[in-house]
C-alpha cells in the first residue's frame, strides 16, 4: 500500500547570514556546531538543536523506509516563513527556500512531493511567488496560522486565496507565532496549548470570513488534525448560532457545513480523537502526517492507525488517497 507522508519539514544544510544582507537582525542561521549536528540560532538567541536528518534527503529516505513509508511531503519549518521581513527580502527568503526543495523533488522525484512558501506580508510579491512555484511544478504551498499577528481573514489576503483557486494550488495552514506564547513559556504550553488554538483560529477565520465560501475550489488542509476546530465546534457551532451578531457578520452559514469540505492531517496521538475526526470528516479528508523529524509529531507514521482495527479502505485513504486528492496528483506518479 502506497504510504505518503504529508506534513514532514526541511531545510537546507547552511544557510545564508540574511541579517548580515539584510541589514537588520532576527534570521535564522544554522551553527554546525557538531558532525551531523546544528543550532538554529536567531541572533545569538539559541532556537533549537537539528540533526542531519533535517537537510539530508538521502537519510531521510533510509529513516522514513523503516515505517513502510515511501514519500514524503516536503516543505520549509515556519520559523524560517520571516513573515515579519520587509517585503522584497521575504521574496528573497522564499525563492532560496523554495528553490533548494524543489532541486530535491526533481533529484527524488519518487521519494518527495513539494509545498512552496510565500512571502504573506505582501500579497502581490506573495502571488508572484506562486505564479512561479507552480512552474517548477509544486502542487501547493504551505502557511501559518496568522501572519504577524493578522489572521488569515483580513481582506488583504484575497488575492492570494483568488490566485490559489486559479491555480490549483493547495493549501497546507500550518500554526505559528502561537498566541500568548510570551505569557505562558513555562511547560512548553505554547506548542502544547498554543498550536491547536492557533489552527483553530484560522480555520475559523477562514470560515467565518467567507473565504472558504467564496472560494469554493480551494484546497485547505490544517495541519495537526485541524487543532482544536473539531474537538471543540459544538461550541463553535454554539456560539455561531446563539450570537450571530457578533460571529456571523460576514457570512450566514453554520460552521458545521464546511466539514469535510477541508482536509485534516491524522497528528492525534490518540486513536480515540482519531475515531472522533474519523466521524467528522470520514477518511477521504484525513491526510497520512507525521511533523517528522520533530519530537512532537507522530514520528512512527501513522502506525496506530493499524492497531484500531479500521478497514483497509479506510487505511489506504488516510495513507494516500486523501493526500492525492489533496494535492490533485495521480498514484501512478509514486508507483
Amino acid at each position: 500500500m502506497l504510504k505518503i507522508d504529508m506534513h514532514t519539514h526541511i531545510m537546507p544544510e547552511n544557510l545564508p547570514r540574511w541579517s548580515e544582507k539584510f541589514g537588520y537582525e532576527g534570521f535564522i542561521h544554522l551553527d554546525h556546531h557538531r558532525e551531523n549536528y546544528a543550532r538554529m540560532m536567531q541572533g545569538s538567541t539559541f532556537f533549537r538543536e537539528v540533526n542531519i536528518n533535517c537537510w539530508d534527503p538521502k537519510v531521510r529516505i533510509e529513516e522514513y523506509a523503516k515505517y513502510d513509508t515511501q514519500v514524503q511531503v516536503i516543505c520549509t519549518i515556519p520559523v524560517l516563513f520571516s513573515y515579519w521581513a520587509k517585503p522584497k527580502d521575504g521574496l528573497e527568503i522564499s525563492r532560496f527556500l523554495n528553490d533548494h526543495i524543489a532541486e530535491i523533488v526533481e533529484k527524488h522525484p519518487k521519494n518527495y512531493i513539494g509545498l512552496a512558501t510565500i512571502p504573506m506580508q505582501d500579497a502581490e510579491l506573495a502571488v508572484q511567488e506562486l505564479e512561479r512555484c507552480k512552474k517548477l511544478g509544486y502542487p501547493g504551498i504551505q502557511i501559518g496560522s496568522n501572519i504577524e499577528g493578522k489572521n488569515l481573514s483580513e481582506p488583504e489576503f484575497e488575492p492570494i486565496w483568488k490566485a490559489c483557486e486559479e491555480l490549483g494550488m493547495a493549501i497546507m495552514i500550518h500554526p505559528w507565532n502561537m498566541m500568548g506564547k510570551s505569557e505562558m513559556g513555562k511547560y512548553w504550553l505554547p506548542w502544547l496549548v498554543g498550536m491547536p488554538a492557533e489552527t483553530s483560529r484560522a480555520a475559523c477565520s477562514l470560515i467565518f470570513s467567507g473565504v472558504l465560501e467564496r472560494y469554493p475550489k480551494l484546497r485547505v488542509n490544517f495541519s495537526h488534525a485541524g487543532g482544536a476546530f473539531l474537538p471543540t465546534l459544538g461550541r463553535i457551532e454554539h456560539g455561531f448560532n446563539c450570537r450571530p451578531d457578533l460571529v456571523a457578520v460576514d457570512n450566514p452559514i453554520n460552521p458545521r457545513e464546511y466539514v469535510g469540505k477541508f482536509w485534516v492531517d491524522s497528528i492525534t496521538h490518540d486513536p480515540h480523537l482519531m475515531n472522533y475526526v474519523l466521524e467528522m470528516q470520514g477518511s477521504k479528508r484525513i491526510t497520512l502526517g507525521s511533523d517528522y523529524p520533530f519530537p512532537l509529531g507522530d514520528l512512527d507514521i501513522g502506525a496506530y492507525l493499524l492497531e484500531m482495527g479500521l478497514d483497509d479502505s479506510v487505511v489506504e485513504d488516510i495513507f494516500c488517497n486523501a493526500t492525492l486528492e489533496w494535492l490533485d496528483l495521480e498514484k501512478s506518479k509514486f508507483e
